[in-house]
């Protein structure tokens, strides 16, 4: 698969077929992750995979926008380490998104679903048996999609700004991702 037409083509999934991920799969989208870029080379990066039905459903009983765990294959949270760069929050969204990129690659829908400094990061943490020193991210849902949601952009003229802000002008994009029926 084209990069690009992963970049273009990835959606949130949140509707997933009762089907697991297999293993090698979950480790190809886990090894993109560690080759995003970080802060100092620090690689502070922690995943947990979360496979476990009981498991799931609780997480998805303290996330409030996260209802879906429970019925996606697999929960990985993603975790960094504050004290190792101050930028961990940076590395960790290339590292999510190398992730969500390689899971579209091989047919697996995600969604991303923000946890650090919300309410649910302290009981997420206690749940998983998550070090004080670590922070959680985020949780990623994986699985193969029960749906293809449509994804709606503004124009990218509306979005860059030449120079200064304010300044902009035309630009002509340079693809569109066709939506199949």
């Amino acid at each position: 698969m084209d990069l690009f037409e992963a970049i273009l083509g990835r959606r949130s999934v949140r509707r997933y077929l009762d089907k697991p991920v297999e293993e090698e799969k979950i480790i190809k989208c886990l090894y993109a992750a560690t080759w995003a870029p970080s802060a100092y080379n620090s690689q502070h990066w922690n995943f947990i995979v979360i496979t476990d039905w009981e498991t799931r459903r609780k997480m998805a009983e303290i996330h409030r926008w996260g209802r879906f765990m429970a019925e996606s294959p697999v929960v990985i949270a993603v975790l960094g380490d504050p004290s190792k760069s101050s930028f961990w929050r940076e590395d960790l969204g290339a590292a999510v998104q190398n992730m969500l990129l390689a899971a579209y690659a091989q047919g697996l829908g995600t969604c991303w679903m923000g946890v650090a400094d919300t309410p649910y990061e302290e009981p997420i943490k206690k749940l998983l048996g998550i070090p004080e020193n670590l922070r959680v991210l985020c949780t990623v849902a994986l699985g193969y999609p029960a749906e293809k949601p449509s994804g709606k952009r503004e124009k990218l003229s509306q979005k860059v700004h030449w120079e200064r802000y304010g300044v902009q002008r035309e630009i002509k994009e340079p693809m569109v991702l066709e939506e199949s029926p």
